[in-house]
């Protein structure tokens, strides 16, 4: 496989999680925000920082239209000029898909399509006025039918396995996110906003129910935490993302094959895969949950520079500066920022890990 289509398939599976992720941010924040009687800036505030967005929104629209909860949704649904919004991700995941079309599966291209088509036509628009929350859901729908499509009628091959390392990495920098900025903000909350709060988060990594069957009903801020970090069994935690990426790379770039680039991004992967595994419950203390989630977000980062750096051919640039903010730390907003860049446009690509060399 050559690296501009190893790229793609990877960002395809980046996009394709970011989408699904923000439309249920922003769902369940909505039911947040209707039911839990909270000031609309502290419903809405966390959503603009987790997607690393706050400063953009704050210079165009000023600071009193975080007291606007349709601007902050309309922004992170359709503005065009916000690459994190639902309807950018949407675009950019199409545009993967349709350049590796003898890869994605007919199926999956098609899911794709119309989701994209949804999104860009009147009803898509129509259902987003007229019934908020039944086009959160249409658009998780999508994403998701898409990505089982994949796995269902794909050869599992090396497009699948980088597409699923795409998935992976953002499904856990997601969540390392999400759970960096709410318990930096939730510190000092009363306990009914705290208990609502962390309730909203699990809803929005989808894991209410697998939480209360472990729990079995008691909420609680450490709980909720330690079940979205450590939970080897849950889908979207940081645990189970981070060693199913690992094994990915593995399968993509054989520890054995040393011949095959991309050493330095599998190394970095396996030392946070198990240093991860390796985290007790006291990592979600108060005193060490920032660290912890900063550095699963920082490496994940970095493990996506070192990936574009070996195998993409992408040049290294320098990290774009973060933007100091009184709710999160500033490492959450500087990682979000990262979105595709094209690889070289040298026609003739060099061959990704997985790949034989073409005289071989």
């Amino acid at each position: 496989m050559i690296s501009r289509v190893a790229e793609n398939c990877f960002w395809l599976g980046r996009y394709l999680e970011r989408a699904e992720s923000t439309a249920r941010v922003l769902g369940v924040t909505h039911n947040l925000a209707l039911d839990a009687e909270l000031p609309p800036e502290q419903c809405w505030r966390p959503v603009l920082i987790t997607a690393g967005e706050e400063p953009s929104f704050l210079e165009r629209f000023g600071a009193d239209a975080l007291e606007d909860p349709a601007q902050v949704e309309a922004y992170m649904t359709w503005d065009d000029a916000n690459l994190s919004s639902v309807v950018c991700s949407a675009r950019a995941l199409r545009e993967n898909a349709r350049s590796i079309r003898d890869v994605v599966s007919l199926d999956a291209w098609e899911a794709i399509n119309d989701l994209y088509l949804y999104l860009r036509g009147e009803r898509g628009r129509a259902d987003w006025v007229d019934h908020r929350q039944g086009f959160y859901t249409r658009v998780r729908s999508g994403t998701q039918l898409a990505l089982g499509l994949m796995r269902s009628t794909m050869l599992h091959d090396l497009g699948l396995d980088f597409i699923w390392l795409g998935v992976m990495l953002e499904r856990a920098a997601q969540t390392a996110r999400l759970l960096d900025v709410h318990h930096h903000a939730l510190a000092g909350a009363p306990g009914a906003v705290e208990s609502a709060v962390w309730l909203t988060i699990l809803r929005a990594c989808s894991g209410f129910e697998p939480f209360m069957k472990r729990a079995r009903g008691q909420v609680g801020g450490r709980a909720v935490a330690g079940f979205l970090l450590l939970e080897a069994q849950f889908p979207r935690s940081i645990r189970y993302c981070v060693h199913a990426a690992n094994s990915r790379l593995n399968a993509i770039r054989p520890p054995e094959r040393t011949e095959f680039p991309g050493a330095e991004t599998a190394a970095r992967l396996r030392a946070l895969d198990a240093w991860v595994a390796n985290l007790g419950a006291d990592a979600m203390d108060a005193g060490r949950a920032h660290d912890v989630l900063t550095r699963v977000v920082d490496e994940i980062a970095g493990v996506c520079m070192e990936l574009g750096r070996e195998l993409f051919g992408v040049a290294e640039t320098s990290a774009p500066a973060a933007t100091a903010v009184t709710v999160a730390p500033p490492a959450v907003a500087a990682a979000q920022s990262q979105t595709q860049t094209q690889s070289s446009s040298d026609p003739t690509p060099s061959p990704a890990a997985g790949s034989e060399s073409p005289q071989g």
